[in-house]
């Protein structure tokens, strides 16, 4: 089978397409045929050895597909061949064929494109979890979206305006900012030419935000938590921006403030069952059409090197795919 393979760590220019031999699934698991990966911001560190998740070279890269299972392994029996899921696997998913545990395994609603498939579970399930299970959410409340253009940032957007809350969308081009506004921002900040700290405070009339959602890191931490209200959460979901950055740790302090760390990947696996939960109420705001998952860009599986560098250059909004 062709794939995407890390021969060694570095840029994406450094990844090779090539055969490989198709992998044949273990007990507990199943082969997937893929028809669209998601490309996410973990997999420009992962080639770079730069990411929590090492894994040994050579790898495929790739953390999220969607397709057709073509073979069950011993012990899976509610799975079969033709089933069309979607599956989180950590790497191996830019290929024409990925093994899943079956745990890692999702089905796909009836009518729910690939592409949307293949770009829904990490963005939306990372989103979700921050904002029900790390920041408590309510309705009412005020939350700014650093980088809301990107995979995480719009989706961020899109559930906070469904679950009440008033967001602020901060973006660095007004090209992107535009988008978040489609997706619900009810004010929008370009933190490329605009003071974000003095923006925040205007725009809440002095208050602050009772949320900080922040994708992005590097010098946009300090600022955006300087504009968080009095017992007011920061998630902290990544660092795009570059810098992982030092804050005093007299802020929260005195905002009586909390800085919560989100990492969806331990989540799943450290409590399955409010994640299957969370899964199972996003697929269903699908369903009803309350989600509009926003793909982007589509590149070939032979443009995979070129699909990362997309992402790495900061040019990707919403979702970016592989189609395989």
């Amino acid at each position: 089978m062709k794939a995407v393979v890390c021969v060694e760590h570095g840029m994406p220019e450094k990844l090779v397409v090539k055969e490989i031999d198709t992998p044949v699934p273990g007990r507990g698991q199943v082969r997937i045929r893929v028809e669209a990966a998601g490309v996410n911001f973990p997999d420009t560190l992962i080639i770079q050895n730069l990411y929590q998740f090492k894994p040994a070279l050579p790898f495929v890269p790739g953390g999220e597909a969607a397709g057709v299972i073509d073979a069950v392994g011993e012990g899976v029996s509610d799975l079969k061949p033709g089933d069309r899921v979607v599956a989180m696997t950590g790497n191996g998913c830019f290929a024409e064929a990925v093994i899943a545990n079956r745990a890692q395994v999702v089905p796909v609603p009836d009518g729910m494109p690939a592409d949307v498939a293949a770009g829904f579970t990490m963005t939306y399930g990372t989103s979700h979890h921050a904002l029900k299970q790390r920041a408590q959410l309510q309705p009412g409340e005020t939350m700014l979206v650093l980088g809301a253009a990107g995979g995480v940032g719009l989706t961020a957007v899109e559930l906070g305006k469904l679950m009440g809350a008033k967001v602020i969308a901060a973006a660095s081009s007004d090209e992107k900012l535009a988008l978040t506004r489609d997706y619900g921002a009810d004010e929008t900040i370009n933190y490329a030419r605009e003071d974000l700290k003095a923006r925040v405070k205007e725009l809440t009339g002095g208050r602050g935000v009772d949320v900080v959602y922040d994708p992005v890191g590097d010098r946009f931490a300090e600022p955006a938590f300087r504009g968080i209200a009095w017992n007011g959460r920061y998630l902290v979901v990544g660092f795009a921006g570059g810098a992982i950055p030092s804050l005093p740790l007299n802020l929260p302090l005195i905002k009586g403030a909390s800085i919560v760390g989100v990492f969806w990947g331990a989540f799943t696996q450290a409590e399955p069952d409010v994640h299957r939960a969370n899964m199972a109420k996003l697929l269903d705001w699908y369903k009803a059409g309350r989600l509009k998952p926003h793909v982007s860009r589509h590149f070939s599986l032979d443009e995979g090197p070129a699909a990362i560098r997309w992402m790495m250059d900061r040019k990707a909004t919403g979702k970016v795919v592989l189609k395989v």
